[in-house]
């Protein structure tokens, strides 16, 4: 900050705080705060403290910075950054072209879960000038807000999640585009809401109602729609709605919607998407049909003995291609697994069996060991390996080598099954394709765990639990274009094409790049600047801070400062494309 002189013409000049920034490159200059009727000994007291000198004339000898106190500090660099990309991407305008009240409250509460994701209360508590966690309630005007106004806020999105999602479609999808689905849910706290029901817990909850939600993104993982279904919705039901939004709602003729082996089955390709004109598909094989075609000759192992991807044919799947592909590593970690699934299995057998032989309390009865049976192989999922012999005062048990030997044939093998034209797709692309559904996943990781915290589900009407999940959906997709823009300074890979270059071949697993390999090892960038993970530098921002500031003296003059940022935090937000004055 400097005290400037302004000529005024024939007036007095003004006299004026200012500070000076850099913005893209450029330096700017701000006025804090008019001087002019300021006394001269204190303008001049006023110039000795910001160059650091002591007060003239003070009999104390104290510091001139004494005579000023911070009133408050609050985090404010974590703000600029998510606000400031969630309006260089205008998302706040395709929330709604006017700005409103609703409309700020929901970017707040966007932005808000990238930042401190926790409840709708506490989330309010946050924007209060009183409790406030940082300044993003004061940067979006809605500092005089309570948990009522955000539910009202949740209200007036859900109806507008339609014309959304058209705006992210319009923008990221485009005809014959390659378009990523699938399905994952999170438990629920309570019971008093329709879309919770018992249903299959990817979480680990066991006994927890469970909200299932399905995530559409285009081939880069950049999220467009989202949509949630009851508890207990299969994953193949939901595949006929989404085929709909495509069409239907998002204007698209021609596409290809890729999914996995459980998503798109063979009645959901035969009663979805076969009728629908224009849509193709990308998915794999289950075992099953695997085994099927290895049994009836049309895929033989011979196939890989010096590649490890080939193309076969099938009648079962007319106009169909079926792409094989082999992965030694794959299959050395099935056979581990399985092996040690096996010998557990065996441990707690052979309990049961000395149980059933011992003098004194022996284990009796066909039901009573059935049972203790029972709950071993649902423990270990691999009772389809054994044959068991129980009688009322005995147990036997044996693998069933052969049982085992024919799935020991299918190890490391997996098959994708497309409907597009190899002119249009190429084995290896076909197979990069259906590898993409791991960035999906990883928008899960994200939206469940990781960052946003979408779980666990306390909402008890339907409709909030839709807004609730559509608002974390949004997070994300700020959360994508923050990640994309950042790369070079997190631990995430920004050179995917090194990347592909040292895997060689698209069955190997995905590796890192030689470039993200070094930002690993030596945890500096290429610039020896410190790797960041997404989270730590968010915290890293935060310390960018704003302060209040006034004098000591009668008059009270206040005026705030935002801290000036480090090379690093600076090269974030030039990264971002934003400023952390706002």
């Amino acid at each position: 900050m400097y005290v400037a002189v302004v000529p005024n013409r024939s007036s007095p000049p003004a006299i004026l705080l200012r500070e000076s920034y850099r913005e893209g490159g450029k330096v700017k200059n701000r006025t804090l705060a008019n001087l002019t009727h300021w006394p001269a000994e204190r303008i001049e007291g006023l110039r000795q403290l910001l160059r650091g000198e002591l007060r003239a004339g003070s009999p104390s000898g104290r510091r001139l910075e004494e005579s000023f106190e911070v009133v408050r500090s609050r985090p404010h660099g974590h703000v600029a950054a998510v606000v400031g990309t969630l309006r260089r991407v205008r998302l706040d305008t395709v929330l709604a072209s006017r700005g409103s009240r609703q409309r700020e409250l929901c970017v707040a509460m966007i932005a808000a879960r990238i930042l401190e994701p926790c409840s709708k209360l506490a989330t309010a508590r946050g924007f209060d000038p009183q409790t406030q966690l940082s300044t993003l309630g004061e940067v979006l005007g809605v500092e005089a807000t309570d948990e009522d106004d955000l539910y009202a806020a949740m209200d007036w999105l859900l109806p507008r999640q339609g014309r959304i999602e058209q705006q992210l479609a319009k923008q990221h999808l485009g005809e014959g585009t390659f378009v990523l689905y699938d399905v994952t849910s999170t438990y629920f706290e309570g019971r008093r809401c329709p879309l919770a029901r018992l249903g299959h817990a990817r979480d680990g909850k066991k006994g927890k109602l469970q909200v299932v939600f399905g995530l559409l993104t285009n081939a880069a993982g950049c999220p467009v729609a989202v949509e949630v279904f009851e508890g207990n919705t299969g994953d193949p039901r939901t595949v006929a709605s989404q085929v709909e939004k495509l069409r239907e709602r998002f204007g698209l003729k021609r596409l290809v919607l890729v999914g996995d082996r459980g998503m798109l089955t063979a009645a959901r390709i035969r009663e979805d998407l076969k009728p629908a004109e224009g849509i193709e598909w990308v998915t794999a094989l289950r075992g099953p049909a695997i085994r099927k075609l290895v049994e009836g000759g049309a895929l033989q192992r011979s196939l890989f003995d010096e590649r490890d991807l080939a193309e076969i044919v099938s009648p079962d799947y007319p106009g169909e291609r079926l792409i094989v592909c082999k992965n030694p590593l794959l299959a050395g970690e099935r056979a581990r697994k399985r092996e040690e699934l096996l010998k557990c299995t065996e441990r707690d057998l052979d309990k049961i069996a000395a149980a059933a032989r011992r003098r004194r309390k022996p284990l009796k009865g066909v039901e009573k060991i059935a049972l203790s049976v029972g709950k071993v192989l649902g423990r270990f999922k691999v009772g389809k390996h054994f044959r068991l012999e129980i009688q009322e005062t005995s147990f036997r048990f044996e693998r069933d080598e052969a049982r085992i030997a024919r799935e020991v044939a299918l190890d490391g093998l997996y098959v994708i099954r497309t409907s597009v034209a190899k002119e249009a797709l190429a084995s290896q692309e076909a197979v990069r394709t259906y590898k993409a559904l791991a960035l999906v996943e990883r928008a899960f990781r994200s939206l469940k765990s990781v960052d946003l915290h979408v779980r666990p589900i306390r909402h008890r009407l339907a409709d909030r639990v839709r807004s609730h999940v559509l608002l974390c959906m949004l997070a994300y997709y700020v959360e994508w274009h923050m990640r994309r823009a950042l790369a070079p300074m997190l631990f995430d890979d920004d050179d995917k094409a090194g990347a592909e270059i040292l895997r060689g071949s698209i069955v190997a697993p995905a590796r890192r790049s030689p470039s993200a390999a070094r930002k690993a090892s030596s945890k500096r960038t290429e610039e020896g600047a410190v790797v960041h993970s997404f989270q730590t530098l968010l915290k890293d921002l935060a310390t960018v801070v704003k302060n209040h500031n006034r004098t000591k003296d009668a008059s009270a003059l206040g005026f705030e400062k935002i801290t000036t940022p480090t090379p690093l935090q600076q090269r974030a937000f030039d990264l971002l494309g934003v400023s952390a004055w706002m």
